[in-house]
């Protein structure tokens, strides 16, 4: 094998990974080949620029991602309809991982919901959860459906949608080497003593404070490293003093070992840094992006970009005026009254966790990166 293909598949291991930290055998096999054939090169890179850990064997390969922010919802987990997760599916998840930790190694459909509602109604959990409704079962079989896409479950017989209707259940294998390397906390859960929610998070993410230079120099860069992998935009008005001036001085030896490693290119700007990715693959939000929505986005970002700064109401009107326009090649309801509120919140979902936008309040802001899509006036030139 040459230097360049042994480097294209290093890159190819490790843009897998950043795409799908969990990689399973079943799901991907081929990718999994190559992450264990490179094992050795991508734990030392990982290590030395991000901190990040890398488990793998013949079943699963996991990459531990440290949480660069607890409090961010602007990227949520999604079904297979992209529908995002809500505080209910959220709570279902952490339940069925909790029950099937102590289930055997084949379950059922029927008996996880079984067991996922006695967690339920434990006293100590405020969580009203019956399955009575189509929605609650919809919650839990979204669930399962994106357990089987990790890899923590194998169907063995059945399908969801007949437990859906009420005329059938599903057989699944439980994957327990899968289940065990979901967990990815800095520290041990049962190290923490404390009682309060944002506390026993705070400490579930908090990493040891550096005591010396070089290794609050190498935390830096671990941290800013992380941030151009992860984030849209790394804004320097984001960056406490010290870790702006570290990224000043050594923002091309840092964006250079990341083109390197994952093939992704540096955009640097007075206001941050972006790293690009030519072929539009690390990423779960796109802007452009086709159909309504995508246009919907596109038009309130041309909007915002050009006036810096407007209320939702205005952004509403605006989106009304635009659904009226263009009715004949939007999906069918735009012009319905109240059909600007969701197409609304739709783009600047999107355009926050793109970091093009902020909102605040009843103010969203355009920021740096937003300019780009700003139109200047049109110039007629003569012949």
């Amino acid at each position: 094998m040459t230097p360049a293909e042994e480097l294209a598949q290093r890159r190819t291991a490790l843009r897998a990974l950043l795409m799908r930290p969990l990689l399973s055998a079943e799901h991907d096999a081929e990718t999994l080949v190559l992450v264990r054939r490179h094992l050795t090169a991508l734990r030392a890179w990982l290590t030395r620029e991000t901190g990040w850990r890398l488990l793998a064997d013949a079943e699963s390969a996991r990459l531990f991602k440290t949480v660069p922010e607890a409090g961010d919802a602007t990227h949520p987990a999604r079904g297979r309809a992209k529908e995002p997760f809500g505080r209910r599916r959220y709570v279902v998840l952490c339940l069925a991982l909790a029950v099937l930790e102590r289930a055997d190694a084949q379950t059922t459909l029927g008996r996880l919901a079984e067991a996922v509602l006695n967690a339920a109604a434990e006293p100590d959990l405020d969580f009203a959860f019956t399955l009575d409704s189509r929605a609650e079962r919809a919650d839990l079989v979204a669930v399962v459906r994106m357990l089987l896409d990790w890899g923590v479950l194998r169907r063995v017989a059945g399908d969801e949608d007949a437990y859906l209707s009420a005329t059938g259940d599903v057989l699944y294998d439980v994957r327990r080497p899968v289940l065990a390397a979901l967990p990815a906390p800095a520290r041990g859960p049962s190290t923490i003593g404390a009682a309060a929610f944002e506390e026993r998070l705070a400490l579930l993410t908090a990493e040891p404070v550096a005591d010396t230079d070089d290794l609050r120099n190498q935390a830096m860069r671990r941290r800013l490293t992380r941030a151009l992998l992860e984030d849209p935009v790394l804004y320097y008005e984001d960056l406490d003093p010290a870790e702006r001036a570290y990224l000043v001085s050594q923002r091309h030896a840092i964006t250079r070992r990341i083109e390197e490693a994952t093939g992704l290119v540096a955009e640097v700007r007075a206001e941050g840094i972006a790293m690009v990715d030519p072929d539009d693959e690390l990423t779960d939000v796109r802007l452009p992006e086709q159909r309504t929505d995508g246009h919907v986005t596109l038009l309130v970002a041309e909007h915002l970009a050009g006036r810096g700064e407007a209320t939702v109401d205005e952004l509403r009107a605006f989106v009304r005026q635009a659904a009226a326009a263009h009715t004949s090649f939007w999906r069918k309801g735009v012009t319905e009254p109240g059909a600007e509120d969701g197409l609304l919140s739709a783009a600047l979902e999107k355009l926050t966790a793109l970091r093009l936008a902020e909102v605040r309040g009843d103010r969203v802001r355009g920021l740096p990166a937003l300019a780009r899509y700003a139109l200047d006036a049109p110039v007629i030139r003569g012949q």
